[in-house]
């Protein structure tokens, strides 16, 4: 049984780093001069990343308990409490979310110039409500923060986006409010039933029955398979990348959709092991379908983000195969990926960015040859592509040699499928290279393009740093989350035993 281990740093380490950038989003409310806001919105942020430093540093690997918990009472007449607190699967996620709000705050430094004050307010709410949902551990809690979520997002989008940003605003909220409303009665369902709790360390320990599993995993799957977004509730995403700003795109595809596939790890597979099992192969057909479909689409497309965003829905097809294989290595290599997928996703927009502030253009046609012109620009935008397509040696790689392995533990046939996609990602992605930065230059607008400056080195290079460091040494990674892994398999085996023929499901998947 999971513990909430209490903590003994002497300050509220995650409460500071849910409720600083809120501070800091009211004091930017008394600021009027654009770079003033700008400077504080950053500085925030490096106190976010600083904060991570002793999150880390004193994080215990060896356990699987829940750590530098903080519990007190909420609304005490509904038994709802203020309780936070991280594990090896949360605690990396919390960290990016840091470094990913940062990078974002610094490209946009100058491609935003209207109402800059409202939108460093808008990405402080948002960095606080994606900390909370990492950190809830009560699930009332857990969806106040994911609620939160979405009124920064679609104010980024529908703000500060393209052309159609409304429609993309209106269609990205429409789609996660519906999944969310369906989460809000299986989450009120869960509580009733469990005797009044929204205490997801309890919840986890409470066996329900079968029935009442198949239409809650239902219900909480309509949520996070929208978040993911898993294939065919994916549509929304497109959209939204394309007309979001670059800090927006950054943020929905570093840490925002993965925000599902966490949920079904915290969530879905402890709460409804019986339900898992029983909708394992239609997840796992879902999402090799959405590793070639992503991929297809890819290749079919004429907008740089375009691309990249058809490019996220392969990629994350991954990750739920890997989550779904249900044993170590298929759970690791999936939540690796989403750790990795956050860098190389995120740089790619960021490399978006980049080049669109200088040309105003997405079109693969309108580039070509650039790579004689800024040439720092082409060697990021390599590295980050080779990092996508899971070149040996970046973090790409070991994230889907293991999700494959453990798919190949399942089934081999989802394997081999998946397999295809890598290929399949490998030509999208040379081919987006080629066209981008090789030849000779076609559009004499781009014979005078200037190089990325400091700034935008310095936003980089964190991520370049991270590509590398997680392919030559993923173990310090897998350290982190080894432990929370192995208990989650281990609890499903346990609580699926209230059916004979699901727990035999789950020793077979798993291995024991």
């Amino acid at each position: 049984m999971l513990e909430l281990m209490p903590n003994t740093l002497g300050y509220p380490l995650l409460s500071l780093l849910i409720f600083i950038p809120i501070a800091g989003a009211i004091v930017l409310l008394a600021v009027r001069n654009a770079a003033a806001a700008r400077w504080i919105a950053l500085v925030v942020s490096l106190v976010e990343i600083g904060l991570c430093i002793p999150l880390l540093a004193n994080f215990n690997s060896g356990t699987a308990n829940m750590q530098f918990g903080e519990s007190m009472s909420w609304i005490s007449d509904w038994n709802i409490n203020y309780r936070i607190g991280v594990d090896g699967i949360s605690i990396l996620f919390v960290a990016l979310t840091t470094l990913l709000t940062t990078i974002s705050i610094m490209v946009s430094w100058t491609a935003v110039q209207d109402r800059v004050r409202e939108f460093m307010v808008a990405m402080l709410f948002l960095e606080s409500a994606m900390i909370g949902v990492f950190a809830a551990l009560d699930l009332f809690l857990f969806y106040i923060f994911w609620e939160a979520m979405l009124i920064p997002m679609y104010l980024l989008i529908g703000v500060w986006g393209g052309p159609n940003r409304l429609y993309a605003a209106v269609k990205f909220f429409l789609y996660t409010l519906v999944g969310s409303v369906l989460m809000l009665v299986a989450i009120l369902a869960v509580y009733f039933t469990a005797g009044g709790t929204f205490d997801v360390l309890a919840l986890m320990n409470y066996k329900f029955g079968h029935d009442f599993q198949l239409w809650a995993f239902a219900a909480f799957f309509a949520a996070f398979a929208v978040k993911v977004p898993m294939f065919p509730f994916h549509t929304w995403l497109p959209d939204a990348h394309v007309e979001a700003p670059t800090a927006g795109s950054i943020i929905l595809a570093g840490i925002l959709i993965k925000m599902g596939a966490y949920g079904f790890l915290r969530f879905s597979l402890p709460f409804f092991p019986d339900a898992t099992i029983f909708f394992t192969p239609a997840i796992m057909i879902l999402s090799v379908v959405a590793i070639i479909y992503g991929a297809y689409m890819a290749f079919a497309q004429t907008d740089f983000k375009k691309l990249i965003a058809y490019s996220s829905v392969s990629h994350m097809g991954f990750v739920t195969l890997g989550i779904f294989a249900l044993n170590s290595q298929g759970l690791e290599g999936g939540l690796l990926q989403m750790i990795n997928h956050g860098v190389s996703t995120g740089a790619l927009f960021l490399a978006v960015g980049v080049i669109y502030e200088r040309t105003h253009t997405r079109l693969l046609a309108d580039y070509g040859g650039i790579a004689a012109k800024v040439p720092v620009y082409a060697t990021f935008l390599m590295i980050i592509t080779l990092s996508s397509i899971g070149l040996p040696g970046t973090n790409g790689f070991i994230g889907e040699f293991t999700i494959i392995l453990g798919a190949f533990k399942h089934k081999v046939i989802y394997a081999v499928i998946a397999s295809l996609g890598i290929i399949l990602g490998a030509g999208y992605m040379l081919w987006l290279y080629q066209r981008v930065a090789f030849g000779k230059v076609t559009n004499p607008h781009n014979e005078h393009l200037s190089d990325m400056n400091l700034r935008e080195v310095v936003a980089a290079l964190p991520l370049v740093i991270l590509v590398f460091a997680i392919g030559l040494y993923p173990n310090a990674a897998f350290q982190v989350m080894h432990a929370s892994t192995e208990h989650l398999i281990q609890h499903m085996q346990a609580k699926a035993q209230t059916l004979p023929a699901v727990a035999q499901a789950v020793g077979a998947l798993t291995g024991h």
